[in-house]
Parts: structure tokens; C-alpha cells; sequence
């Protein structure tokens, strides 16, 4: 998280952004009208784990959310350009 952001869609963002933790809860259904029985033991043979990624990230200007690796990909591809300040 303490590395660069560059939004890969608008490619303009750089500060402005929010960051989603999802949390992963297993759980069996009723097929017939969708309740929920019952939370899934993370050892059930059963049950496929979860395996995506624990962030995700979203532009603050665009919307659009990807995976964090993504934005800081794209800011390592466009490096900030630096501005000096002449006036003294």
C-alpha cells in the first residue's frame, strides 16, 4: 500500500483513490429461497477456497476498480514527472 498509484483507465489520477478490503465469508444457502444456513468451515473438503485478491482498488476520478497490482504497474510504466519551481 505504500507504493505509487497511477489509475490505468483515466491515467491521470495519482492521489485520489479508495481502497476496498474484502472480506471473504463462506456460507451454504437454501437453493429454494436463498437464506443462508450456514457459515462453511474453511477446511471443508466440500467447499473451493477463496483465492482472490484480500484489495482492490478504486479511482477516485474514474471509478473504475482493479486490482491494486495493476495501478502500481501503471505508475511504474509512467513515472511522475518532477516540476521545479524557478521562481525566487
Amino acid at each position: 500500500m505504500d507504493s505509487n498509484y497511477l489509475c490505468p483507465v483515466c491515467g491521470t489520477n495519482r492521489s485520489r483513490f479508495n481502497l476496498i478490503e474484502q472480506v471473504v465469508t463462506p456460507v451454504r444457502k437454501d437453493p429454494n429461497n436463498g437464506a443462508i444456513l450456514e457459515q462453511v468451515a474453511t477446511n471443508d473438503p466440500l467447499h473451493v477456497p477463496y483465492r482472490g485478491e484480500s484489495l482492490r482498488v478504486q479511482c477516485g476520478v474514474c471509478g473504475v476498480v482493479e486490482a491494486e497490482e495493476r495501478f502500481i504497474k501503471t505508475a511504474q510504466r509512467e513515472p511522475q514527472k518532477l516540476t521545479r519551481n524557478t521562481s525566487s
